[in-house]
């Protein structure tokens, strides 16, 4: 949300549909770990100090191993608030049942977003978010 336009606590709490004080504590965290910055503040509506926060750019894979059910959650949830954010005309989706060793395709696929997600950033490239699931097709 804050890639192409800093983003005050508030304004990300509002689009998350998250109370303020619950947002800037996870705001915080991914301040500490590199993923966002504060940009100078500025005066809100009111007058009053806001800080914008914008991303860093840096991109991660969720571990998923000790909290496996908690972590899948909240990249669903993450995806389905961008999905509603963006509307469902935006988003092309596809899907396919096919017969092939799970661990191979996740193997494959694991290659393509390490090899997307190490390229640089272009800002003359439209930027685009990939949700990919997979699980039994019976």
């Amino acid at each position: 949300m804050t890639f192409d336009r800093p983003l005050t606590n508030k304004e990300l709490a509002q689009r998350l549909g998250k109370d303020p004080a619950t947002t800037l504590h996870h705001v915080r965290k991914l301040v500490a770990a590199g993923f966002l910055e504060a940009m100078p503040s500025r005066a809100g509506n009111r007058g009053a100090k806001e800080i914008p926060y914008r991303s860093t750019g840096l991109s991660w894979q969720l571990d998923n191993s000790e909290n496996a059910v908690a972590v899948g959650e909240a990249m669903l949830h993450a995806f389905l608030g961008e999905v509603a954010d963006i509307g469902l005309s935006d988003v092309d989706q596809s899907r396919l049942v096919v017969t092939v060793d799970p661990e191979e395709l996740k193997q494959r696929l694991a290659s393509l977003m390490d090899e997307l997600a190490a390229q640089p950033v272009n800002p003359d490239v439209p930027r685009v978010a990939i949700y990919l699931a997979v699980y039994p097709g019976d």
